[in-house]
């Protein structure tokens, strides 16, 4: 299992454009997704739902739990879907 932190930097945070791309990504991979909020809240990675309802606003750590045997690409791809602000600014 690798953990890997951000921060959400996109002006709109974490809303259904946002969390569509990310769940949409977190789908393409073998690995468990698992997203985790400041407050300890978890949900699937490859859930658009569960990921909106973690309430990530702009300044917002987020924290990724992947485990799997492509666990490693998984990281990589989905820190840079967020770092890259989903492709927003």
């Amino acid at each position: 299992m690798i953990k890997k932190e951000t921060t959400i930097k996109n002006k709109e945070g974490f809303h259904i454009r946002p969390a569509q791309i990310f769940s949409n990504a977190a789908s393409k991979f073998e690995s468990d997704v698992v997203v985790l909020n400041k407050d300890g809240n978890s949900t699937n990675g490859k859930s658009t739902l569960g990921l909106m309802a973690l309430g990530f606003e702009t300044g917002s750590k987020i924290i990724l739990e992947i485990s799997g045997k492509d666990e490693i690409e998984a990281g990589n791809e989905l820190i840079n879907i967020i770092d890259n602000k989903f492709g927003e600014d």
